[in-house]
């Protein structure tokens, strides 16, 4: 009989679909495993953000309990402790700046997070016991003076790279603290951006949009793993975005410091993947709109934390 499958030249295009049929379910099963690779990654690295977020909060919360017992066991507080900003935060500096001392009397120091010791200045003589509460207080600005009547801790907006200094007056500078010249201070999460050319404490220009990114968790339709992929992919497009557009703000602003305040995690991504040199950052909770949030930012942004030892 005749085949007439090859009498009309379809065997050898059935071959070629059996063929074509067999590569697809192997390159879907490669897919389907890669999803899962993809999918076992993305979960691991969501619930690793999640442990961290929980471990800072833990260790936040540790440290609080450690400065409490530290004070119960020694004794020892802070004769003052506050978040100031604005004027009262300009006399104050303006009060440090105006000391004077003989000479080599008046030490500034910035006190890291390797503690007073790296300082390779002997504080304790000075300061007694209460150093215990200048290593609580950093990182920071210290002012002291050789009497041990001045004793102060400041943790600034603006954090100089200063190597301690003893002269007859603090070595400091507004700019570390005070909204000072023109500069440029973006607003990042997730979903928002808002960026603001400033003189002074006066916003010159403006520039703001939200993208559209999804919650934290899938509201049904997705698997968990596919929604967090999808919600990924959306924060690495609205990141583009916000580096693009500080890119054209500094584009038009050469030479002009960048600040930025928002999520320390989305600020962290956007540094090291756009190469933006910040002069400094700040952990803020700024959200609503861009304009108003842009607002709650540059507020939170220059408020500066005071201890007195």
């Amino acid at each position: 009989m005749f085949d007439v499958d090859a009498l009309l030249g379809r065997a050898s295009l059935k071959d070629r679909i059996e063929e074509l049929e067999e590569e697809n379910e192997r390159l879907q099963a490669r897919y389907e495993a890669e999803s899962d690779r993809r999918a076992d990654a993305t979960t691991a690295r969501q619930e690793a953000e999640r442990r961290i977020n929980r471990l800072e909060d833990r260790i936040a919360q540790l440290e609080g309990e450690l400065e409490r017992r530290r004070e119960d066991e020694t004794g020892l507080e802070y004769r003052r402790r506050e978040r100031i900003r604005g004027g009262e935060l300009a006399d104050i500096v303006d009060r440090l700046a105006s000391v004077r001392t003989g000479a080599e009397g008046a030490l500034t120091a910035v006190v890291d997070d390797a503690g007073v010791d790296a300082l390779g200045v002997d504080l304790e003589g000075v300061l007694g016991e209460r150093v215990a509460l200048l290593e609580d207080a950093a990182p920071c600005v210290c002012c002291v003076d050789d009497a041990g009547l001045i004793a102060v801790a400041l943790d600034p907006p603006v954090r100089p790279g200063l190597e301690p200094i003893w002269d007859d007056r603090f070595a400091l500078e507004r700019e570390w603290f005070l909204p000072t010249g023109r500069y440029v201070l973006a607003l990042v999460r997730a979903d928002l951006f808002a960026v603001g050319v400033y003189e002074g404490g006066d916003r010159v220009d403006y520039r703001g949009f939200e993208s559209d990114v999804k919650g934290s968790h899938s509201k049904g339709g997705f698997s968990q793993a596919r929604f967090e992929r999808i919600r990924d992919d959306q924060i690495d497009d609205h990141l583009d975005r916000c580096a693009d557009a500080l890119e054209e703000s500094l584009d038009d602003e050469p030479s002009t410091p960048l600040y930025l305040a928002g999520q320390r995690g989305v600020l962290e991504t956007l540094t090291d993947e756009s190469g933006l040199e910040p002069a400094a950052t700040a952990a803020v909770d700024a959200t609503g709109n861009p304009k108003p949030a842009l607002e709650d930012a540059h507020h939170a942004f220059w408020t500066t934390d005071l201890r007195v030892l």
